[in-house]
């Protein structure tokens, strides 16, 4: 895991560490939104990717994602996780919908 912010988390199997983008705070029509009213991020970064599932023949199957891909997932997918006291998502990579170019 070669970034910057390095989390020590090795996913298992298929799953995808996610550190979800915030997009930029604007004000919609001079209102301040409060944190609880606002969506959650559909975008974030790839921390950390596992090593893959086995197939039915027992051969692992590489992932499709790699560390640093910006990608969109579901709203609800995951598990979101506080390690050193920053917030992740932990998910399958079948629920990671795109990677964005």
């Amino acid at each position: 895991m070669a970034t910057k912010n390095a989390v020590a988390v090795k996913p298992l199997a298929d799953r995808v560490v996610i550190r979800a983008l915030e997009e930029t705070e604007q004000m919609r029509g001079g209102l301040y939104i409060p944190d609880t009213a606002k969506e959650k991020p559909q975008q974030g970064e790839v921390i950390a990717v596992g090593p893959g599932k086995f197939d039915d023949k027992g051969n692992r199957v590489p992932m499709d994602v790699k560390v640093g891909d910006k990608v969109l997932y579901g709203k609800y997918s995951g598990t979101e996780v506080t390690l050193d006291n920053e917030q992740y998502l932990i998910l399958r990579e079948a629920d990671v919908l795109a990677i964005v170019g």
